[in-house]
């Protein structure tokens, strides 16, 4: 279409399509088509792509409107909400610098360079600016700057971190930032039109966080805050926050005698605690069994390997500055293993394969060993020394697509057992640096779609996010605190089998390379085991229980009873304690409760006398009188059906 054509031809929300003046705004035809589109409208999505409503059309176009219920429309609300904080604060403290303040999952933040760090009093000071500048109904403009009049200008105004991010621009990129009152920013945009459209904002908290995220680089005042459409929806969010901390799993960690990380022995480096090992043995117990039943070959691997290993697998080049240092071993270099693929790659190569072994599928638990800067730890979602729960297949290509499948099937079914019933799933495609052929990729991708398809998986694709080895999927379980924790993934691998030259002997007779698939159910035990603390707050599903019932004697009278009581429960496999100190039965039950003890069993005269015993489950509700075989038969009856006997006592 000539530039100079006066009409234009736009396809509007409810799939028709009408003619316009050139030069109109995004906004003006959502309003003059149907005012309804407007309401909740935050910006708009022209041809597929994020914009302001102020945004002026030229060409055919496609208009979709953004509102607070997408993604996109999240990420643009809560964007400008952090420019309406960096507002706020630059007017409470004018020598602050700004940095960058992305929207993030559930809320945004911003990094300021400041002399100090703030504290809650600032936090109350800013929020209140902050509303402030919300009720001023600041309209909110863009306006674009060449590289070097964007450099003077922010440079004028004293913003040297934006002046070095700008720096980093191409030459020929327009800048382009945003104006609301007497502030201006940085910004790729889209925008709200105006400050007013904020109609609930907190601030949260705030942190130390390194420029750029690395250690070399100054400390900025990082502040974290969240807004919603409503009051109400805020409120809920701070509620749920407010549940987050007490399922914090560091807290219930400590709480329930889990596990510890303690300075002497290093950061990042767990130890785990009777009761947290014993949960941990029954996780991994029915990982075992399952990937048995399912065709699996367990290995075991060391944790060190010559330096070489890693050089050939690649991870020398690629992952250098997340390995351990090498250690000299008689005249060798050796290696912390920081992942377990390169021992599975020489099983394999073990022997001469044929096409009729294939596929060969290799699990393990294997620790590993990476090194996380010390800003980065987090209790056990981010450790130094951790077990994946590992797999590693080998297939033909045309076998690719099945064995796929199995592994979606079996990831649901494993996330299933722990509790997790709502996940989502992404398909992320080949990125821009990669290796291996466009057939291969091609022809990985399809298998993988086709596998999501024949699962009737409902997936997002995620473009140019695969590994630079092949294409993945990922998969991310919902909690339940509705948080999105990303566990299992399946990696197809072109590069290791090519770098190893591993073969298979085909139906011709002659080599061909098999096909690689990295795997990981729940991804790490000590990550994993974090999620689910957090999921269960501490109390967890009988089966998984570290103590199922705790045996409650009202007095010294009860003690010989109570004793054959416990003995009966552990014959059976339950597992089961016996609390015999010298104190009140209204104190044991209230400390095995807080111990999210399932089953509390109270005994006193009448119970001893009757061979019972007085049931109370850990959430105060009471069973009433039963014998110690009816508590185990309650108790079989939540153990999974899918456990044997093996993996979870009592049957």
């Amino acid at each position: 279409m000539s530039a100079t054509q006066s009409s234009i031809q736009l396809s509007l929300p409810d799939g028709t399509s009408q003619e316009f003046p050139a030069g109109v705004t995004a906004g003006e035809v959502l309003e003059q088509s149907n005012g309804k589109w407007l309401e909740g409208t935050i910006a708009v999505k022209i041809d597929g792509v994020p914009k302001d409503l102020k945004t002026v059309l030229q060409q055919n176009s496609t208009l979709e409107p953004l509102t607070f219920s997408s993604d996109e429309g999240k990420e643009v609300y809560r964007h400008s909400s952090t420019h309406i904080m960096a507002q706020a604060v630059k007017e409470c403290f004018p020598a602050a610098q700004v940095t960058i303040g992305p929207a993030i999952e559930e809320g945004f933040f911003y990094d300021f360079a400041f002399e100090r760090p703030f504290t809650p009093e600032d936090l109350e000071l800013i929020e209140a600016r902050a509303h402030e500048i919300i009720k001023r109904d600041l309209i909110i403009t863009r306006q674009e700057f060449t590289k070097q009049d964007a450099i003077d200008f922010f440079k004028a105004r004293g913003e040297a971190y934006k002046v070095e991010i700008i720096e980093g621009f191409q030459d020929d990129e327009p800048v382009s930032a945003y104006t609301q009152g007497e502030f201006i920013d940085l910004c790729r945009g889209p925008h709200i039109p105006s400050t007013g459209h904020i109609k609930a904002f907190k601030l949260l908290t705030s942190a130390g966080a390194y420029w750029r995220g690395d250690e070399r680089n100054p400390m900025l005042q990082r502040i974290y805050g969240t807004s919603f459409p409503t009051q109400e929806a805020l409120e809920k969010h701070i509620a749920n926050l407010e549940e987050i901390k007490k399922r914090d799993h560091r807290k219930l960690g400590k709480e329930l005698d889990l596990f510890s990380i303690q300075d002497e022995t290093g950061p990042g480096l767990i130890l785990w605690h009777p009761k947290g090992a014993l949960i941990r043995l029954l996780i991994e117990n029915f990982w075992r069994e399952q990937h048995i039943k399912h065709g699996y070959d367990l290995v075991y691997s060391p944790h060190v390997a010559r330096l070489d290993l890693w050089k050939t697998s690649g991870h020398v080049d690629y992952y250098r500055e997340n390995m351990y240092a090498s250690m000299p071993v008689e005249s060798s270099e050796y290696q912390l293993k920081p992942m377990n693929c390169p021992f599975h790659i020489m099983v394999y190569k073990s022997h001469l394969r044929s096409y009729r072994e294939l596929p060969l599928r290799y699990g393990e638990l294997g620790t590993v060993y990476r090194y996380e800067r010390s800003g980065v730890l987090h209790g056990l979602m981010r450790v130094r020394g951790f077990t994946q729960d590992d797999a590693h297949l080998f297939c033909r290509p045309d076998q690719l697509a099945a064995e796929v499948s199995k592994v979606l099937e079996f990831t649901i079914f494993v996330l299933q057992t722990f509790g997790f019933t709502e996940c989502e799933m992404y398909l992320s495609t080949r990125p821009e640096k990669s290796v291996g052929s466009t057939e291969q990729w091609d022809q990985a991708t399809q298998a993988l779609e086709k596998a999501l398809n024949d699962g009737q998986f409902d997936y997002k694709l995620d473009p140019g996010e695969g590994v630079f080895y092949g294409p993945k999927i990922d998969v991310k379980i919902k909690d339940a605190l509705g948080r999105s924790w990303q566990c299992s993934t399946v990696q197809v691998d072109f590069n290791n089998p090519n770098r190893f030259g591993l073969t298979y002997i085909a139906e011709d007779g002659k080599s061909h390379q098999p096909i690689m698939i990295h795997r990981a159910l729940m991804g790490s035990i000590e990550r994993f085991f974090g999620i689910l603390l957090e999921h269960y707050g501490g109390a967890f599903p009988t089966w998984l229980a570290p103590v199922q019932a705790q045996v409650l004697p009202i007095s010294d009278k009860q003690q010989e009873y109570g004793t054959s009581v416990l003995n009966n429960l552990r014959k059976e496999g339950c597992r089961a304690e016996l609390d015999l100190r010298n104190e009140k039965i209204g104190l044991k039950i209230r400390e095995a409760e807080k111990a999210k003890i399932p089953y509390m069993l109270v005994v006193g005269d009448r119970e001893s006398q009757s061979g019972t015993v007085s049931v109370r489950k850990r959430n105060g509700k009471s069973l009433g009188t039963m014998s110690v075989e009816e508590v185990l038969t309650i108790i079989r009856n939540e153990i999974p059906s899918v456990l044997s006997c093996d993996s979870s006592r009592p049957v």
